[in-house]
């Protein structure tokens, strides 16, 4: 029996440590097997120490995933090879015997492993370049999703659905892709929208730019815009344009502004109509016996039936714009470019608009709601400021700093025209410095104290013309470059 073993075992030895390529060759049975169990040993340890990397050393570093990922994927790998190396030789397998295999079935080998080679140099790229991270959120060949992991040969991508799908690196960079993340996270939206030929131009793009403000997910910079697109078969086709931080959002930000659109358009009056087709009759006094009776019938009932309420209208800005003395004499159609330029701030109960002191950057016009205003050196209440009241117009077109504090009575809209939005408007209105610096000219005693009060600041140079319309037609221009 024992003689049997032996035997056996010679033989299975034998079997294993016999070359397959004559006795100037190592590569054998026993050799191929070594091969294998290192290849699962490095397989394993590579991963362990990936997942090792990213979770415990680069994570107390504070780096963002993408640069984890990628991090972690090069140095895991290198020293994959690297232990794949050693091993090899710790057990005693020597490189020639992987070079004559090669050798022999080199051109097999190239053809099955082509898909590979490639992927994997794919992979290497998009590691190095970092044209596409962990994170981003991306579009391509009809699918969209989140960069899940970028491995050496593959790359995983979470879709909205929840679904990964698994995508062979080489496709990500032979072909051509949308990264929503490439440089930053912004994205425009675009919803297109029809009303009815009797509506108002100016109505439609303040009722499109309300609802875009209402959103808290547009941005105000770069800032809503609307279009006129063309003139349809059955309607004024507008188009709302806005931009979000985070395009991933933008099915859930469409859904959202529709309603708000809906809803804007419904307090202003304005139709959205539908498709209409003109019916023409030759002989119309053969259908008469028939149309009367139901259009009797039709009639009566009409009687019974109450007409439905009308919703109030919403107040609207340009009808705020005119009462201000500055835009008096503007057309409708600038000043819907002035409702363009602006924007709605929205403040709660006892929220501080500004303090007295702070730099003078906008004017304002209270859409709904009230303010208080304060001068909180003397203590004292100055007035409360109701809808349709503008104010701040004076810090704003002289630079100078708020003389009073502004704070929420209740919760209050305000339309607002900032620094830049300003400074837009009188490029594109040169006229309207002039008319503005007429108009502030008519408080000439108001203006020296202002003046007075710049130069004891040091923020205005001092000359000796004492013709307070001079100085500030000469600001106005300084401080809108103009």
């Amino acid at each position: 029996m024992r003689s049997f073993v032996e035997l056996f075992y010679h033989r299975l030895k034998n079997i294993f440590e016999t070359p397959f390529f004559g006795t100037e060759s190592d590569l054998s049975l026993g050799s191929i097997f070594q091969l294998l169990l290192a290849s699962i040993v490095v397989f394993f340890c590579v991963r362990l120490f990936r997942r090792l990397l990213k979770a415990k050393l680069l994570k107390p570093l504070k780096l963002d995933a993408s640069n984890r990922e990628a991090i972690a994927t090069l140095i895991s790998y290198g020293f994959g090879c690297l232990a794949f190396v050693i091993l090899l030789q710790g057990v005693g397998f020597k490189f020639e015997s992987l070079a004559v295999i090669v050798g022999s079935f080199g051109v097999g080998i190239g053809f099955g492993l082509q898909d590979f080679t490639k992927n994997s140099v794919s992979g290497l790229t998009l590691l190095l370049e970092r044209k596409v991270k962990v994170g981003d959120f991306i579009e391509f060949d009809h699918l969209s999703g989140y960069v899940k992991t970028i491995s050496l040969r593959s790359m995983v991508i979470r879709t909205r659905e929840g679904g990964d799908v698994i995508v062979p690196n080489s496709q990500l960079v032979e072909n051509r892709v949308l990264n929503w993340n490439y440089e930053d996270a912004l994205g425009r939206i675009h919803i297109p929208i029809g009303v009815a030929y009797d509506s108002d131009p100016v109505l439609v793009t303040e009722a499109l730019l309300n609802a875009a403000y209402n959103e808290p997910n547009v941005l105000h910079d770069p800032s809503p815009h609307v279009l006129f697109r063309n003139f349809g078969d059955h309607a004024l086709n507008f188009e709302l344009r806005v931009w979000v931080r985070g395009y991933d959002r933008e099915p859930y930000v469409k859904s959202t502004l529709n309603f708000l659109i809906e809803d804007s358009l419904r307090h202003q009056g304005i139709n959205v109509p539908f498709p209409q087709q003109d019916l023409w009759l030759r002989n119309p006094e053969v259908l008469s016996p028939i149309i009367h009776p139901s259009r009797s019938l039709r009639s009566a009932g009409d009687e019974m039936r109450s007409p439905p309420p009308s919703s109030p209208k919403a107040l609207s800005i340009r009808d705020l714009l005119k009462q201000v003395v500055y835009f008096q004499g503007f057309t409708d159609l600038e000043l819907r470019e002035l409702i363009e330029i602006g924007y709605r701030k929205r403040l709660r109960q006892e929220d501080v608009l500004f303090r007295e002191g702070d730099p003078g950057d906008a004017f304002y016009i209270i859409l709904s709601g009230s303010v208080d205003v304060y001068a909180q050196k003397i203590d004292k209440h100055l007035a409360t400021l109701e809808t349709g009241k503008f104010f701040g117009e004076l810090a704003l077109m002289l630079g100078i700093p708020r003389t009073a504090t502004v704070i929420a009575k209740k919760d209050t809209i305000l339309f607002v025209i900032n620094n830049s939005g300003f400074k837009r408007l009188l490029r594109e209105n040169l006229e309207l410095a002039e008319n503005i610096v007429k108009e502030l000219s008519k408080h000439q005693q108001e203006l020296s104290e202002r003046r007075k009060q710049l130069q004891d600041m040091g923020l205005d140079e001092k000359d000796d013309n004492n013709n307070v319309v001079d100085w500030v037609r000469n600001r106005v221009k300084k401080l809108f470059s103009l």
